[in-house]
């Protein structure tokens, strides 16, 4: 989710060989991300640094959260305002970084409650098979979902003023929470895909990357959460 993209010319405006080749490298990005971010998990478990970080930041759940989405959130709007390529791809790989530490203790709970994985597995299955399914609806349509930035920014305070409010009361955010926080993360999928094809400039790639992977990191993280409170 980003602000004004910059004064380029978008990539809408290229050529089918130039786009294609965009959209292309913004997926090829995308997947190394994720691969990155599950290398990381499996040397943070097997090390055992996982197991070391999760307890404390455990004691301060609500904090991590507020830490996941301002890194999500604040990530993305640096990487569109570097101007390198270079600078853009060592924003993105800090982004990885911290996801993954930000991430262990959730997946360090999920196989406390589960030790085969399993749960892991298919909150994974499932963001990827509901992402790939957003992705090919914008591919497919070519719809410019530009207009649900309003949404996002908007949801982004409703969120943060959820989260403090059970800080300060007590509440607990459940499964409607996160359902609703799967349904915001689908809808930057969509936002975040739809300006790839549209509006994103042709050197902005490795931020379009950037935004998209933090839109997916979103929808696993609640859909892992959903299917722990399920347990």
């Amino acid at each position: 989710m980003q602000d004004n993209l910059n004064s380029m010319a978008p990539v809408s405006s290229l050529s089918v060989e130039s786009r294609s080749e965009f959209i292309w490298k913004c997926y090829a990005h995308v997947v190394g991300a994720i691969l990155a971010f599950a290398g990381i998990e499996a040397y943070l478990f097997s090390s055992g640094i996982a197991e070391r970080i999760a307890i404390p930041m455990l004691n301060s759940w609500m904090l991590v959260i507020i830490a996941f989405i301002a890194v999500s959130w604040g990530a993305t709007h640096m990487a569109h305002r570097l101007e390198s390529v270079a600078q853009q791809y060592a924003a993105f790989a800090v982004f990885v970084v911290a996801e993954s530490l930000i991430f262990a203790p959730m997946l360090w709970m999920a196989m406390q409650m589960d030790p085969s994985g399993g749960m892991i597995e298919s909150a994974g299955t499932v963001t990827l098979f509901g992402c790939g399914a957003l992705i090919a609806t914008v591919m497919i349509t070519r719809k410019d979902f530009s207009f649900l930035r309003g949404i996002l920014v908007w949801g982004f305070f409703v969120v943060l003023g959820l989260i403090a409010f059970s800080m300060i009361f007590g509440w607990n955010l459940g499964t409607w929470f996160s359902v609703g926080m799967i349904g915001f993360a689908g809808i930057a999928v969509l936002y975040d895909t739809s300006n790839i094809m549209h509006h994103y400039p042709q050197d902005k790639y490795v931020a379009a990357s950037m935004a998209l992977f933090a839109s997916i990191a979103m929808m696993f993280w609640y859909i892992l959460r959903l299917f722990m409170s399920r347990d």
